[in-house]
């Protein structure tokens, strides 16, 4: 028979899926919800219903109209608060218990790869964390914006990044959160992380003057002055935290 209650590794594991995989894809057939149903002891149907529950809880489908389902507990409110209190200890907790339960696929490297080849514990688990976050990040960008540029709507694995709109060297705290993200191309990516480029409240893209001008190269005309005004394409989740935009139009954005 299937527990009722579902322990806090659950909800760590249950949350840590529901940043893997696109919106869309939350249901018992699901490859990775079977996985998950598996290994913790229930069944598909009450992993797809919990990450309805946890859906119910993001503000973006409330705002955007989007109900999940409506029986999301308090232990999964709790859960929710938890990760955007401190997305990178969270990240960090979840990824340790999805390589404890084997979901870790051979893309991932264990922690325990990760560790050997330092010496030093403590900076051993240092640089794992940060690598565990950066990890998490990218792959929860890429999920959220379904793999492709929010700019150009390029969806080419190779050439996308997982953007941050606050520096990572400079906001340490906002590594592994996925309302720091942006799917962008590589050449989006630079100009975004120079100051080229910028996105206003209304998440329309705005272009340094220097860009602008730069009309000479057919180049810089395709990828940058047709998208010019036109606004980003928004995902499905985990929207871009508009205080994070405010801070890179007044601070990086060479106007």
């Amino acid at each position: 028979m299937t527990p009722k209650g579902w322990t806090r590794e659950q909800l760590l594991l249950a949350m840590n899926l529901y940043c893997r995989i696109p919106f869309g894809q939350f249901h018992q057939k699901n490859d990775q919800v079977i996985k998950l149903a598996n290994a913790i002891g229930r069944t598909p149907s009450g992993v797809a219903m919990k990450l309805g529950n946890l859906a119910s809880l993001d503000p973006y489908h409330i705002e955007r109209g989007i109900k999940g389902l409506s029986g999301a507990s308090e232990a999964d409110r709790e859960m929710w608060r938890e990760f955007h209190a401190n997305w990178e200890q969270m990240t960090f907790e979840s990824e340790r218990l999805w390589e404890a339960y084997g979901l870790s696929t051979h893309d991932e490297p264990t922690e325990a790869e990760s560790l050997s080849e330092f010496s030093g514990p403590t900076e051993a688990q240092r640089v794992v964390k940060v690598r565990i976050a950066q990890r998490f990040f990218r792959r929860t960008v890429m999920a959220t914006y379904q793999s492709r540029c929010c700019v150009s709507g390029v969806a080419i694995p190779e050439l996308l990044v997982a953007s941050h709109i606050l520096p990572w060297s400079q906001f340490p705290e906002h590594r592994a959160d996925p309302r720091n993200g942006l799917c962008l191309s590589r050449i989006h990516d630079a100009a975004f992380d120079a100051g080229l480029i910028t996105f206003a409240e209304d998440h329309r893209l705005v272009l340094s003057r220097e860009l602008s001008e730069a009309t000479s190269n057919d180049v810089l005309r395709e990828c940058f002055r047709r998208y010019e005004g036109k606004p980003m394409a928004l995902p499905e989740r985990f929207r871009p935290e508009s205080r994070y935009l405010l801070s890179h139009r007044t601070t990086i954005f060479r106007s």
